[in-house]
């Protein structure tokens, strides 16, 4: 446990760190205006701390360097996010709402945006809603009560669903109520399936068919969401350039497998797996990223969702030398936002 004044010393160093991208010196946090501790008791207390795992010494220099132990403690102890919005994120976000009104545009435009905003690179994982609609139903009964869903977009993608077929709905009947969801629902996104079926199938179906129930049972376990694999998602970059200009990175042995990385779109759907359904903020320091290629990086990423469904993420990458809380603070602004837009176009 650290005391108050490890604390201090811990985030004024975090602090000049991500400005300065230099090591920090005692002499360096005891000439502040509000420290009134010695730069000897300060060597103590930082030497305390590295012993504790929180700071580093590199070997050619007097100063000390967070450790990745470190960054974790202040992200989730020490960090003050910023209140307010600067008028560079209001405009930018004003822009941002109002010049968009295509769903893969806005997606597409936020990497390019978050990147300019927070000097880092941006993924954006936009979810196979946005591209695929449906194109047509096909259903193949096999067994006694068991059946495949073939569902064919208008992009080649096919999904094949397995349904069980509910009593009292005759197999002859079934092609019958094929032919109305491919009349009602094709051209429909995806992700809006379950929703057209309850709106533009429902009411005629209720007006002709004694199995009305059963057939909508069969209908729901059709267009049921994939929760399996990544289908055709697709990735947005902005500013993989821009990880070039961060020092940690001048050397080219560094760099090389990180812009390698950048032209993998299964690495990049693999580095930002588990994210869309978390919910809120994560912060992913160093080696608590799965990619060995961003053990040196920290990964922030927020989940946007269309009518409350969370349907994609969005993430910044940098040095762990991340500027936390204001990145924290973006993402936050812009997964609202963009939830907000994607939502509204879909309605």
């Amino acid at each position: 446990m650290l005391t108050e004044r490890q604390k201090v010393i811990l985030q004024i160093l975090v602090d000049d760190y991500i400005r300065s991208a230099e090591p920090v010196g005692s002499r360096t946090i005891s000439k502040r205006p509000d420290m009134s501790i010695s730069p000897a008791t300060i060597r103590n207390e930082m030497a305390d701390l590295e012993e504790l795992g929180y700071l580093e010494q590199p070997h050619t220099s007097a100063g000390r360097i967070p450790s990745q132990k470190g960054y974790r403690f202040y992200v989730d102890n020490l960090m003050n996010a910023d209140d307010e919005e600067s008028p560079d994120v209001h405009s930018l976000r004003s822009g941002f709402l109002t010049r968009l009104d295509e769903m893969e545009q806005a997606v597409q435009q936020t990497a390019t945006i978050l990147s300019g905003l927070t000097n880092y690179t941006a993924i954006v994982l936009g979810p196979k809603v946005f591209t695929d609609k449906l194109l047509h139903i096909q259903v193949q009964p096999y067994g006694e009560r068991m059946a495949v869903a073939i569902l064919v977009t208008d992009t080649g993608h096919v999904e094949h669903r397995k349904v069980t077929i509910p009593e009292g709905i005759p197999l002859e009947a079934i092609q019958h109520y094929v032919e109305l969801l491919n009349r009602k629902l094709v051209g429909v996104p995806l992700h809006k399936l379950k929703t057209a079926l309850h709106t533009e199938v429902a009411d005629e179906l209720r007006r002709y068919s004694e199995q009305f129930e059963g057939a909508m049972m069969l209908f729901d376990q059709m267009v049921e969401p994939d929760e399996e694999g990544t289908g055709n998602q697709r990735i947005y970059l902005g500013g993989t350039t821009r990880i070039m200009n961060q020092p940690e990175f001048r050397d080219v042995e560094k760099l090389k497998p990180l812009l390698d990385m950048f032209e993998q779109t299964k690495k990049l759907i693999q580095m930002l797996e588990g994210t869309t359904s978390s919910g809120g903020v994560q912060v992913r320091i160093g080696q608590e990223n799965q990619l060995e290629t961003i053990h040196e990086c920290s990964l922030i990423t927020a989940s946007y969702t269309i009518d409350g469904v969370p349907v994609g993420s969005i993430g910044v990458l940098g040095p762990t030398r991340m500027e936390y809380g204001r990145v924290i603070h973006t993402l936050n602004l812009f997964s609202s936002s963009l939830s907000q837009m994607l939502t509204r176009l879909y309605k």
